[in-house]
């Protein structure tokens, strides 16, 4: 039955008996429910009713429930205790229109079985926009803690949607279904629904098994629907299977039948649990807060990554360095040794943007600090580094020392005068313990807190210039569990339900989940806090260095991207960790965190040679690019190996550099339209069924693909392709291309343009019928707001092959009048060398296309023949293109 929002302006408030018709269309009445077929429920459609408890026959049967045992599957199987058929919890009562869309009353009909049960909800659904509807339930007696986000006000009904939506009435349900066609996208009605104070709980069935989202997990890209039990809950967990990890992410994305998407985000930051059940569907089980459901319809995938970021905020534009090699290592323990892995990389002629320092400079690991004696020339150094073209990022933590004596520590002294840290039950800082022993945790939802932060950070960077932040520990991390007094013993700490969080309590790892924070308290806000921080360094770095703020962080929360990039925490050296990255950093990016990237060949243990020099040929295809080691193992910078695994690392290494235009340009589009830097083969190809589940290869925007070898001792690796050309390839489907230890395989997409560097090219891969497309966005690579003030150019490319090539270009924005004499076109230490802007009336084209001759120029399209890999003559994208050319 037809839902609101179709065609034509909706009803207002004051409008209810026009829109009668409407409201009658809107609600489901009652349906009667036989307590003897109740109970007949297939397993795959179960729903648990004992969820916070065990419960025997007895107690299951008490609460109205069915008990029926059965086999336990690998993710636990179905429940045996579980919802009959019809199980009434609430009943909706009152649907009225209102400005917005619609609002009602839910009156639960019996009491539940939980404590802090809330008798009448409020129930707003707004049709916020023709692809995006928002519903909220909440307490409409009661204030209740809500998420800090912001987010967008719509004030007015859309005039036309792409959903219909409907209200059934006992028991409550929500059913969301696509216009046109009439796929059910969303149905509550499947399971009951719980609110109480620190339990809430919505079920609801899912059109396909194709569900991708609910970060941060060490899983594959489309999530196992087989019971399977995602938690939510932000904590310092080196990355493993089936465990709650850095970051939490409430929001999900599925692939229908035939290729439609949606999407659906919980603004939620409290613990939770999102069981997925084969049949399929799936249950949201929250601690506190609201439910507050966005649902974005699509139609398509990439439109529903969009419309997410239209609610959560589009990705910060990161520096043009920031998208250089980085090198880092806790062990770095001295300016000597630092300065000497920088002049081994030179040496070795690897490009090197960014050096990096752990907690080795720091004095007694305290922040704001350095060694007088390991890093007395520090800023030196620094300053040093400047000068050969380098930009440094250093390691802050969030803990502050709090041991050292009054008016030994300005951090702390000042922290404490001006109230910045997160509070116990008594009212004073509470204690934990992180690297430099006791510490205090600052509290990010404070405003005084950003001061403060802006504070320190700009007393230290007036004594040590630095050009960006690695904020780490920020779930926060805790030594100790809770404080160092421990933790009260109250429902915030001992909730009636814990999710499947590690250590079995919400305060292991962390913080007390009772202390207090300025917003609310941290059984609220704890999963913020990493979000919260970011806020707080990137609007520091802008107010103290005028130009765009690189800050990387380990905990993340829906949102983050808008601020800072994300790496993915302490991965082991080995294989599999290498093959999980894929998946990872391509859910990021749907997620709206494209800056992002692992530990190149692992931090934890030993790496090895082939190991490191995969690692590195596909580290060179991460949006963020870092090799990072953890103290105590072998040495793992690209120059600590052989001559062949160096020259494999130098090849994977320039062909990054070279394509670092094409890769700012994604980043620029993510930065202004919502779009991703990398891509699963299911963005692109939705109407590909066999591109859904393709997780170990990846796409840089449209037009690039990248096969990398992920399992030791192979020499040939299998990916698939979908319909249309690649440059090299022949046919479609899946392939088996050959990849010696020196070579990752990277396939241009015909109908793409893509721009390049050192010196400046493009490759022109034209489609059979001979057009292509692509385009280049260029600034000075680091002033803030350059997009937004007009300081730019953007050149859209569009080339067509008939009997002659044409390639026409059109531009938009200015240039800073001394763009053009300060630039480079290529970042890092390759060489040594600076390269002014190299304008495109004397660039490299190379034409791709079948049957095109062979042939060179400059300043005019370079014909040359189909390639059979990414070789370009005379020498390779990563060996300087045009060089040869240009003589």
């Amino acid at each position: 039955m037809p839902g609101p929002g179709g065609a034509g302006p909706g009803p207002r408030l004051g409008a209810v008996a026009a829109a009668a018709a409407a409201l009658l269309a809107l609600l489901v009445p009652a349906a009667g429910s036989s307590a003897a077929a109740g109970c007949e429920v297939p397993p795959s459609h179960r729903f648990d009713c004992g969820a916070e408890r065990l419960l025997a026959r007895e107690g299951c049967e008490a609460r109205g429930c069915c008990y029926a045992p059965a086999a336990s599957g690998a993710g636990g199987g179905p429940p045996w205790c579980f919802f009959p058929r019809g199980y009434r919890s609430y009943r909706a009562e009152n649907l009225t229109a209102t400005a917005r869309g619609y609002a009602a009353r839910l009156r639960r009909v019996a009491p539940s079985f939980l404590p802090g049960d809330v008798g009448v909800l409020r129930l707003d659904v707004a049709l916020e926009t023709e692809s995006r509807l928002r519903f909220t339930l909440r307490d409409p007696a009661r204030q209740r803690y809500e998420v800090p986000l912001a987010t967008p006000r719509v004030s007015a009904r859309a005039a036309s949607t792409l959903y219909g939506v409907q209200v059934h009435e006992d028991p409550f349900g929500l059913v969301v279904s696509r216009r046109p066609g009439g796929q059910v996208l969303l149905n509550t009605t499947v399971a009951p629904l719980f609110f109480a104070d620190q339990f809430l709980q919505i079920s609801t069935s899912l059109p396909s098994r194709f569900i991708s989202g609910l970060g941060e997990h060490l899983a594959p890209l489309v999530l196992d629907t087989a019971w399977t039990k995602v938690t939510l809950w932000n904590r310092d967990m080196a990355p493993v299977p089936q465990v709650n990890l850095y970051g939490s992410h409430p929001f999900y994305l599925v692939i229908e039948d035939g290729g439609s998407a949606h999407g659906v985000f919980l603004l939620n930051s409290n613990a939770m649990d999102v069981v997925l059940q084969p049949s399929p569907a799936l249950t949201w089980r929250t601690t506190g807060g609201i439910l507050d459901f966005y649902v974005f319809l699509g139609p398509d995938p990439k439109s529903v990554v969009r419309q997410y970021l239209d609610v959560v905020g589009f990705p910060f534009m990161p520096p043009y360095w920031g998208l250089g090699f980085h090198l880092c290592r806790w062990g770095y323990s001295s300016t000597t040794t630092t300065r000497q892995a920088v002049a081994n990389m030179s040496a070795a002629r690897f490009p090197l943007d960014v050096q990096w320092n752990d907690l080795d400079y720091m004095d007694a690991k305290r922040d704001f600090t350095f060694n007088k004696e390991t890093f007395k020339d520090y800023p030196d150094m620094v300053r040093d580094f400047h000068q050969r073209g380098l930009r440094y990022v250093m390691i802050v933590d969030p803990g502050i020392s709090s041991s050292g004596p009054p008016g030994t520590y300005k951090p702390y002294d000042d922290g404490l005068k001006r109230g910045v840290f997160i509070r116990n039950a008594t009212g004073q800082p509470l204690i934990g313990k992180v690297w430099p022993g006791p510490t205090a945790f600052p509290d990010f939802t404070n405003p005084e807190t950003h001061e403060w932060w802006h504070d320190m950070v700009k007393d230290f960077h007036d004594q040590v210039p630095f050009d960006g932040m690695w904020i780490d520990m920020n779930e926060p991390s805790n030594f100790v569990e809770g404080s160092q007094d421990g933790c009260p013993n109250n429902s915030l700490e001992k909730p009636p339900y814990v999710p499947g969080v590690f250590g079995g309590r919400l305060q292991a790892g962390t913080i007390c989940a009772s202390s207090q924070q300025y917003l609310s308290s941290h059984y609220n806000l704890h999963s913020l806090y990493g979000l919260t921080e970011a806020i707080a360094s990137h609007d520091a770095l802008v107010r103290i260095r005028g130009k765009r703020p690189f800050v990387i962080s380990r905990s993340t929360f829906s949102g983050h991207g808008r601020y800072a990039g994300h790496w993915t925490g302490d991965v082991e050296s080995n294989w599999e960790q290498l093959s999980y990255s894929v998946p990872e950093v391509l859910l990021f990016n749907l997620l709206g965190v494209p800056l992002v990237g692992a530990d190149i060949c692992g931090f934890l243990g030993d790496t090895s040679e082939e190991l490191c020099v995969r690692w590195t040929q596909l580290g060179a295809f991460y949006p963020f690019m870092r090799n990072h080691n953890d103290h105590g193992n072998r040495p793992q910078e690209p120059y600590a190996f052989s001559p062949a695994a160096q020259d494999a690392m130098r090849k994977a290494l320039r062909l990054r550099y070279s394509l670092l235009p094409y890769l700012y340009t994604l980043f620029h589009r993510a930065h202004t339209a919502g779009e991703t830097v990398a891509r699963p083969l299911f963005l692109e190809f939705p109407k590909d069924p066999n591109t859904w589940t393709v997780d170990r290869q990846l796409l840089w925007g449209g037009g690039l693909l990248v096969t990398p070898v992920l399992e030791a001792g192979q020499t040939k690796v299998s990916g698939y392709f979908p319909a249309g050309t690649w440059y090299s390839l022949v046919g479609v489907g899946w392939v088996l291309l050959p990849a010696p230890l020196d070579t990752i395989n990277v396939h241009v997409r015909a109908g793409h343009v893509l721009p390049l560097q050192k010196g400046m090219a493009l490759v022109v891969a034209l489609t059979p019928d001979g057009f292509a497309r692509g385009e280049l966005f260029w600034d000075d690579g680091e002033s803030w707001q350059s997009f937004e003030k007009g300081d730019y150019t953007e050149t859209l490319f569009l080339a067509a092959h008939v009997s002659t090539a044409n390639l026409s270009t059109c531009q938009t924005g200015t240039l800073p009048k001394d763009y053009g004499d300060s630039s480079r076109c290529g970042f890092g230490m390759d060489t040594g060398e600076t390269s002014p802007f190299c304008a495109l009336g004397s660039a490299v084209w190379c034409l791709l296309g079948d049957g095109i001759p062979g042939g060179c120029g400059c300043g005019e399209p370079l014909v040359a023949a189909p390639w059979g890999s990414l070789e370009l003559p005379p020498r390779g994208l990563g060996a300087g293109l045009g060089e040869k050319c240009c003589e």
